[in-house]
């Protein structure tokens, strides 16, 4: 089993910053990839971000290419999603998974989720 939890969210102005955090408990080789995902008021979740055991492995949603960065502290069992110039549109929910699979996990996530962080962005 793995146990993750999500923290960092909050309420932010347009042009701001935040930067989520993502903790990871259980097996190693279950959490070899890691990602966000996120569900905006009323909407489907969506694919955002994820990454493997190295940083460089990370890939990202269109949407938030360019103004978001994932990365990984090994030693941590840790997963962040930084995100700068937020939008309006990025409100939203916001939730980390794992799989053993970067492939896997961004094409279905998971199985079960947590309860995530609440990322809110006035205009």
């Amino acid at each position: 089993q793995v146990r993750l939890v999500e923290s960092g969210g909050g309420l932010v102005q347009a042009g701001e910053s935040l930067r989520l955090s993502c903790a990871a408990s259980g097996p190693t080789f279950a959490t070899a990839a890691m990602g966000w995902f996120r569900q905006p008021p009323g909407k489907e979740r969506e694919f955002v971000a994820v990454i493997g055991w190295t940083n460089s492995s990370a890939n990202y949603a269109d949407s938030v290419k360019g103004r978001f960065t994932i990365s990984r502290d090994n030693p941590k069992n840790t997963v962040y999603l930084q995100m700068n110039s937020l939008k309006p549109e990025d409100t939203a929910g916001y939730y980390c998974n794992a799989d053993v699979s970067l492939v896997r996990l961004r094409a279905r996530g998971g199985d079960s989720w947590g309860q995530g962080t609440q990322v809110t962005v006035s205009s």
